[in-house]
Order: C-alpha cells, then structure tokens, then sequence
C-alpha cells in the first residue's frame, strides 16, 4: 500500500473526505528499537475533536487518534467481486427486503417502517434506503414512537461493506447511542451450479425432499426462530413473489430437515435451512438446497442469495463450499 510522494510518507486527506473510501496508516507505539504502524481500509465516518473514525466494510468502527496519522489517502471503491452474479446494493436490499415481508408497514421518506410482532429482525425493523424527509434526529424519533406504540424495539437495519452501502449512517447511529446487536453477510452465487451440484457425502445426501407452497404444523415444529408460532410467523413465512418450502422425513413425525426458497425474477433466496441435531452431517441440508434451487430455476431464476449471522461458521463452511461470496454485510442497530 503506497502512501509516499517523494519518499516520504503523506497524510493527503482532510475532514472534507468524510464520506469517502479511505486508506490510512497511524503509529501504535514502538518495540524493540523500531516504530509500529497500523494500516486502515475504510470508509470516513467523522473527523472531529482530534479523532478520526473509520467504518470498515465488516461494519466494525475503528477510532483513530488524528495526532497518531503518519499517513492517509483516498481510495477507489472495494473491487467488484470475482465470484458470483453481478449485483448492486440497492436490488439485493429490495429483493432480500421482499422475501421478509413484514405484517405492517408504512413509509417514512424513502425509509420503510416494518413491523410483524416481533417475529425476525428482518420484518421489524426500518429499512432505510434513501432520504427520510426530515433531517436524521427528526426520522430516529419517529422510528421510536413508532415502535414504541407497538410494544417493539427500534431497530434499524444497515449495510456495509458495498458501493452504496450505508457506512455514514452506522457512525450516525453509534454517534447518537444506538447499538450493534447482530450482523450478517449476504453472499450471492450462481444458481445452475448449486442445483447441479453433486450429492454430499453423507449418508441421507441423497433423501427424497419434499416441495409445496405452503409449509405445515410438522414444518413449524423443526423451524428453531419463531418460538410457539402464531400468526403473525405464518404471514411473514408466506408471503412473497414466489415461496416455496422444502422438507425431509423425519423418523417423529417433525422433518429432519427444512428450508424455505423465494423466487423473485432472476433471484432465488434460500433461508430457513435446519437440520435436526441427530442428523447434521449427513448431506441433509445440500439435498434442500438442491431441491429447491432446481424448483427456482424451473420458475426461472438464474441467480442466488442468502443470508448467514457472521459468527455462525458451521453455516459459512457450508456456503463456502457451494460457492457463495459475500456480497455486503448488513447489521440491525437497536435504540438505546
């Protein structure tokens, strides 16, 4: 990473970057007779009172004492992916936002208020992809209240880590006391590989999966995220451009594996993958993505999409290896 003109080491970027992609490297103390640097990749989130912060494309902020730069730049943009479709911020957030249509909504500006009892983050959150109307602290009082006469928390749900993504706001947020609780990658993939994907070495790998548009009681019973499901779960599980749910025998009456695909023009998002614990490693959960990748592209998709909590590595080893890359990550911050 070059930060030199001439041979010496420049700090080229003001407090009029903010906003921008940035690069910078800053003393971290001194060992063994020799000076410590640190180098930062991010977008500027704020220059003031001698500290500079840095939200980096995983969402984290780093705070970087203004008196410890001994060099800085402005970047280009992240590099486009080299694996997976094509794809701006703004079309995954709407199709991703689609298959967790929400019981309520309304709309504040270009932001969307979304409630749906509680059930997934995802359906009761604000989804702000543009300009409220009203200047930010007007809009957070707004989302507030809102929440606040339904009985929810705020929660606002963010993204990093894309051309477009929504660094400045997340320093906004952390600036004014909202927290980090959770965040997730969304990763893209080539749909005709995943359905053509070869069986997995388990024992079930190649399991009879059942397919229908709507899921059951013994569905819901397998499905670990809504608690005693009412139904306000089943609305959100149902609703879409094109739903389709997938099963696999149990030997109790309850599946031992589940997931859930919506097809919505060239993309299909897979969510709701479980596997009973007494049968995990047995090829249960490819055998339903391969059912229902082939169910999407016979409705004519031709790409993928899902999402995976960043500490969840079981599931990222798994998506992994059926050649899904992080396209942005997206985090839900909640009021204080």
């Amino acid at each position: 990473m070059e930060f030199t003109t001439g041979g010496r080491l420049e700090v080229r970027i003001t407090r009029a970057d903010v906003g921008k992609r940035v690069s910078v490297r800053r003393l971290t103390g001194a060992g063994d007779g020799a000076e410590k640097f640190t180098d930062t990749v991010g977008v500027l989130t704020s220059w003031d009172n001698g500290v500079v912060l840095i939200t980096r494309r995983t969402g984290e902020t780093v705070r970087i004492p203004e008196s410890s730069l001994v060099a800085g730049k402005a970047v280009p943009a992240a590099p486009a992916r080299r694996r997976g479709p094509a794809a701006s911020f703004r079309e995954l957030a709407r199709v991703t936002a689609r298959a967790w249509q929400p019981v309520e909504r309304e709309a504040l500006g270009e932001w969307e208020l979304r409630a749906s009892g509680g059930f997934t983050r995802r359906a009761n959150s604000a989804l702000p992809l543009g300009d409220p109307g009203m200047p930010l602290d007007g809009a957070l009082a707004r989302v507030r209240r809102w929440y606040d006469l339904r009985g929810l928390p705020a929660y606002i749900q963010t993204a990093t880590g894309a051309e477009g993504t929504q660094e400045q706001l997340c320093a906004e947020l952390e600036a004014r006391g909202w927290r980090r609780e959770v965040t997730a990658e969304v990763r893209v993939g080539a749909l005709a590989p995943l359905a053509d994907g070869p069986p997995g070495n388990g024992p079930a790998s190649a399991a009879p999966v059942r397919l229908d548009r709507a899921c059951d009681e013994a569905w819901l019973r397998r499905y670990q995220r809504s608690g005693e499901p009412g139904p306000h779960v089943l609305r959100v599980l149902s609703a879409g451009p094109c739903v389709w749910f997938a099963s696999v025998a149990g030997d109790d009456g309850v599946p031992a594996a589940i997931g859930r695909c919506v097809v919505d023009g060239r993309w299909a998002g897979f969510m709701a993958v479980e596997v009973a614990p007494a049968r995990r490693r047995q090829g249960l959960a490819g055998s339903v993505m391969r059912a229902l990748a082939r169910r999407a592209l016979d409705e004519g998709a031709s790409a993928a999409w899902l999402q995976v909590e960043s500490d969840n590595d079981a599931a990222r080893a798994l998506y992994d290896g059926m050649g899904f890359a992080t396209h942005h990550r997206y985090h839900h911050f909640r009021a204080a």
